[in-house]
């Protein structure tokens, strides 16, 4: 009975296979702003997970458990040119797993991830950009949906990194105690994620509907149905692709490419009901969306502390599903946040 046990644990552990996440990807500071990256992992469960199709599992995670020495000894190598600029990384989360959404015959094979970046001076730190999506693979074998997860895994860590180097900073200084709460404690600082009444207006970028000030001059024109039918500086007609949304009669509505939709406002701020299909309208170029981990925004480098004006960006990364599913608005980036 002991040689049978042996030899049948023998046939399950040879029939699980290991996808790597590889840091193999060039993350290099061409401005050279960049002295040091500091990884943390936050995550409460580092076991990542494996996927399972007809039998046959595969498990994803990285070459080593310890990840803070793989990070830095990867940004490191690839920048021996150092500049002045203390980064930190904090990963949140990340997970493998099989999940049947609603409508659909099988299940998806998916990895939710959250990172966070911060600059860190004179021991004080300030919030650069966050990830946080959840990738969908519908690639049947298990070996190669693992596969695909690993790659964009490897992918938007690459990118994250990147682009933490020289995206704005906010200039909401955080204690190093509160490090590990900067969602809330910064969160605290928006009017429109903590005023139950929000004022009625017409809003160009998520910052200035977070903080509650409106575009000056501007109205919205409304038909006998009370549909929006345009806005207006003055006398003059504005393109509705220059509205991030609006707040009629205390409601916000949002522009997606369908229209506006009215958002609704959970624990975690405010969130519309829709789908990837529904909100996915640029191109994808190796599986993500370009420009999209920059929250569509521009600014000064991580160089100075200011308040980025940030704007919406839907991070379509893996299958564009038609499930819809409560998408929230990231209240520190302004990019939507898809949990299905």
């Amino acid at each position: 009975m002991r040689i049978l046990f042996f030899l049948i644990c023998s046939v399950l552990l040879s029939a699980q296979k290991v996808e790597l996440i590889e840091l193999d990807q060039n993350i290099k500071d061409k401005r050279e702003l960049t002295r040091s990256l500091t990884f943390t992992d936050n995550r409460p469960d580092k076991y990542i997970g494996l996927l399972d199709y007809k039998g046959e599992t595969t498990e994803i995670k990285f070459s080593d458990g310890n990840l803070r020495d793989l990070f830095e000894n990867w940004f490191s190598e690839d920048n021996k040119v150092k500049g002045n600029n203390d980064i930190t990384l904090i990963l949140e989360e990340l997970k493998i797993y099989q999940e049947q959404d609603p409508g659909q015959k099988e299940a998806f094979g998916k990895a939710k991830i959250k990172i966070s970046s911060f600059l860190k001076r004179n021991d004080k730190y300030y919030f650069i950009n966050r990830f946080e999506n959840v990738i969908v693979s519908d690639l049947k074998s298990s070996d190669k949906a693992a596969r695909f997860l690993a790659s964009q895994i490897s992918a938007i860590l690459a990118q994250f990194i990147k682009t933490s180097y020289s995206n704005p900073v906010s200039g909401i200084m955080i204690p190093e105690n509160e490090l590990n709460n900067y969602s809330p404690f910064l969160n605290k600082n928006y009017k429109a994620f903590n005023e139950v009444i929000l004022q009625d207006g017409v809003y160009k970028s998520f910052k200035n509907f977070y903080n509650q000030k409106p575009e000056a001059g501007h109205s919205i024109v409304k038909n006998k149905k009370g549909k929006l039918v345009s806005v207006k500086f003055n006398d003059f007609s504005v393109p509705l692709s220059e509205v991030f949304c609006y707040v009629d009669s205390g409601k916000a509505y949002i522009a997606i490419p369908r229209g506006f939709v009215e958002m609704s406002k959970g624990n975690k701020g405010f969130y519309i009901i829709s789908s990837r299909a529904q909100l996915s309208i640029q191109k994808m170029t190796g599986g993500m969306m370009v420009g999209a981990l920059a929250g569509g925004v521009v600014g000064a480098l991580a160089g100075s502390v200011i308040d980025p004006g940030t704007s919406h960006t839907a991070i379509i990364t893996g299958v564009k599903t038609t499930t819809s599913s409560k998408v929230y608005l990231d209240s520190l980036t302004g990019a939507y946040i898809f949990e299905k």
